[in-house]
């Protein structure tokens, strides 16, 4: 009798073999790059704690394990925990970014990246936005090290870049031409109306230009002493000293 041996490599590339194509209709085994996946199947935290997870585990595993956020890091460009656990269904992902999100900053970046990654232009425009005034830090860690970022600075780079994490993005349609098909509202921004904040902005610039006009008329100097007019008619600046200077070799002559 043959035994069954599960093969960890086979599981990424066909673990989405019975269902069908992602909402944005890219082949769901093959979003991340070859060379990452290669990466992935091949690295330690995979074999041990990512082969066979249901949804609960996936939960678990990105509470305990992730602390950071990114694709590769360091010299060998070892995949990251964050990357390893992209495999949240459908049921979950409401769960990663909302309530979850809320108390777990990573669990609610990793749900927001495969959203990125895997949906529709509006579904992407309506999950990530939502997430732009979420102001909490996050650790970022690739080739150079680790720095600093924060969850609306990452939703902004996935709404805006080609590359995030080391993953090659597919082109998002920007957001007017969505509003214009009305598949999209208008965006109001958490800072208001942006063309109202703008005619401030002018306006407040017109008043300090008008405010220094004023000073402009003065004549240069004008601080350093007295103003007196020579013949011709026109301003010139005498330091008192000076006219003192005049008024006692006058006396001698």
């Amino acid at each position: 009798m043959a035994t069954h041996r599960a093969d960890e490599k086979r599981f990424l590339d066909d673990r989405y073999s019975t269902v069908p194509v992602c909402p944005n209709g890219l082949n769901p085994a093959t979003i991340l790059e070859k060379p990452v996946r290669e990466r992935i199947v091949d690295s330690y935290f995979w074999k041990d704690q990512c082969f066979a997870l249901n949804e609960a585990d996936i939960v678990s595993r990105c509470v305990s394990h992730v602390t950071f956020i990114g694709g590769t890091y360091g010299i060998s460009q070892r995949p990251s925990p964050f990357i390893c656990l992209l495999a949240p269904s459908d049921e979950i992902l409401k769960e990663y970014i909302g309530y979850g999100g809320e108390k777990f900053k990573y669990l609610r970046a990793l749900g927001l990246f495969y959203v990125r990654i895997t949906r529709g232009g509006k579904e992407v425009y309506e999950w990530l936005e939502g997430c732009l005034g979420d102001r909490r830090k996050l650790k970022r860690r690739g080739r150079d090290g680790v720095r600093l970022t924060f969850v609306d600075e990452f939703v902004d780079e996935m709404l805006t870049k080609e590359r995030v994490c080391g993953t090659s993005l597919w082109k998002l349609p920007k957001r007017e031409v969505l509003e214009d098909l009305e598949v999209l509202e208008p965006r109001v921004s958490e800072l208001g109306d942006i063309e109202e904040l703008l005619a401030e902005e002018e306006d407040d610039v017109q008043e300090v230009r008008n405010g220094d006009g004023d000073e402009s008329e003065r004549s240069p100097g004008e601080e350093f002493g007295e103003e007196v007019l020579e013949d011709t008619g026109e301003r010139m600046d005498v330091d008192t000293a000076d006219k003192g200077d005049d008024a006692s070799r006058e006396e001698r002559s």
